[in-house]
Order: C-alpha cells, then structure tokens, then sequence
C-alpha cells in the first residue's frame, strides 16, 4: 500500500473508530423506549421555548387542513409531508447548532455569528422552498375550488 493510500485510507476511517463515549458525560442509550423519550423532549423543549416552532406547528396544521379539504393525492401528500419536514427537521438543526455555539462561546465571536446564520439561512431556504411546493401543489385546486 503506498503512503499516499494509506493516508486515504486513514483519513476516511478515522472518525469511525471514535467511540462518542469515551467523550460524553451521557452516554448512548441501548434503551429504544428511553431514546424515544430523550427525542420527544426535544420536541417539548422547541414547542416551548423557540417561538419559530409555535407558529410552524399552526402552519403545519393550516397546510394540512386545506390539503384534506382539496382532497389532495397521494402523491401531493407525500411531497408536502417531506417538505414540511425537511423545514421541522432545518428549525430543529438550527436550534442544536445555537446551544452548541451557545455553550462553546459564550463570549461573542465573529466565528460564532457565522455558524448561528449559516444555521438559520438552512431553515430560510428550507421554508422558501417549501412555500413553493406548497403552492405548486395546493394553488391550482385551491383555485379550482374558490373559482366554482
């Protein structure tokens, strides 16, 4: 094998042979009951402490009101449940990446600025792109119908 391989080779498999507890003070839980919980109180924690994920919800409800009373299809269904979630999945992201900036600098650092925009410019293009879908897919029966 040469070096130069070898150096691949290392700097692909690296980070596979950390074991994350050896460095956590909470370990992984073998428990799948005890992980579903952990998960579902990290939804608790957005709904009631991140306005954003409020008013997701109410959208994410109005959205699929009208798509139950335009009797969208399958297919429709499916691309809107996948970009509403791709927006819960960025708001979700973007809050994690603000504690952990939170936690490592307190201080402000230009560095710190960057990570939180970058973070929140994921969820803004998630929502604008899932604005659109939504209007490619409930706007022309929606139009339909008002137009009846």
């Amino acid at each position: 094998m040469t070096r130069r391989t070898k150096k691949v080779l290392d700097a692909l498999t690296s980070t596979m042979k950390i074991n994350p507890n050896h460095y956590s003070a909470l370990s992984n839980s073998p428990n799948r009951i005890e992980s579903l919980g952990y998960a579902l109180a990290g939804w608790l924690y957005m709904l009631r402490h991140q306005k954003n994920t409020r008013i997701m919800s109410v959208a994410t409800l109005v959205v699929m009101i009208v798509a139950l009373w335009l009797e969208i299809g399958f297919q429709g269904w499916a691309v809107l449940i996948l970009s509403i979630s791709m927006v819960w999945m960025a708001e979700f992201l973007n809050a994690a990446v603000e504690a952990v900036v939170n936690l490592a600098s307190p201080e402000y650092h230009p560095m710190a600025k960057v990570g939180k925009d970058v973070a929140a410019a994921a969820v803004l293009l998630g929502v604008v792109a899932s604005v659109l879908i939504g209007l490619l897919i409930l706007g022309p029966p929606l139009l339909a119908k008002i137009s009846s």
